[in-house]
């Protein structure tokens, strides 16, 4: 004759999901959190790149830094609280500085590029002590002025 043994294994497993189910709801919201994290970044990166493109057409658009400005703004219309801040400089082609005057690069010809910085805030989905609840992003890029 066997005997077969009633064992409840209900409770064992209810417990061992209430132990680790907050530690996968938390690697779920920082995966989320990351993925967010690199959108914001691609998204600022390509602001500045909209705004340095915009003023790399001709001399008078690198002159034109409030346009270039407006239109990384424009391109990250996305992110809260973004900035934009449009520079230009000069090189002369042998690798010597140049303050952008037609007369400073005797040797060889002059190098106009343009730079655009852009800056924004990304809320964070998870308002814990110890996290901060934003954080910043930025971007930078430079091209050449088309001569």
């Amino acid at each position: 004759m066997r005997r077969t043994s009633i064992r409840d294994d209900g409770g064992s497993a209810l417990a061992e999901f209430a132990v680790i189910a907050p530690l996968v709801l938390v690697l779920l919201i920082g995966s989320i959190e990351v993925g967010r994290f690199a959108q914001y970044s691609i998204l600022v990166a390509g602001s500045a790149r909209a705004g340095v493109q915009y003023g790399s057409q001709n001399l008078v658009t690198a002159l034109d830094l409030t346009g270039m400005q407006n239109s990384a703004l424009a391109d990250g219309q996305n992110v809260a609280g973004l900035t934009a801040t449009a520079t230009q400089y000069c090189q002369c082609a042998d690798g010597t500085t140049s303050s952008c005057l037609p007369t400073d690069c005797a040797a060889s010809h002059r190098l106009v590029y343009v730079r655009v910085d852009t800056a924004g805030v990304i809320p964070s989905l998870l308002h814990m002590p110890g996290l901060p609840a934003t954080y910043s992003v930025g971007g930078h890029a430079v091209m050449r002025v088309r001569q």
